[in-house]
């Protein structure tokens, strides 16, 4: 007999995890007088993707995994700001490996929010 469906399943949730590690790794060398700013506010804002998208896919409704993926998506906006102002502070090089993949887990929650919108029409 098969498990129900998790959060594990679902490729937002695989890539966005991979990008909090990546952040993890990125940031690392950031100043140390930002250790208790910017360096933590773009940890925070990483970890809460895979995290709404988790508590989301937990819920008993696809309207409220819906609410959680919106959650999820201002948190990619926060963090897509800061990663840009640490480019422009220069604490983190324009061709990082969290830009590029921020994008694409953003892609990928914009993704499953329109599927899930689709279905319920």
């Amino acid at each position: 007999m098969n498990a129900s469906p998790t959060h594990r399943d679902l490729a937002a949730w695989r890539e966005a995890m991979r990008l909090v590690k990546i952040i993890y790794r990125e940031t690392a060398n950031f100043p140390k007088e930002e250790v208790f700013g910017l360096t933590a506010q773009i940890r925070r804002s990483a970890i809460s993707i895979p995290s709404n998208i988790a508590e989301g896919a937990a819920r008993n409704t696809s309207g409220e995994l819906m609410q959680f993926l919106g959650i999820a998506c201002g948190s990619l906006a926060e963090l897509e700001t800061q990663l840009e102002l640490s480019v422009e502070l220069g604490y983190l090089n324009p061709e990082a490996n969290a830009i590029s993949l921020t994008s694409r887990v953003g892609m990928l929650v914009r993704l499953l929010r329109k599927s899930l919108r689709d279905s319920t029409r």
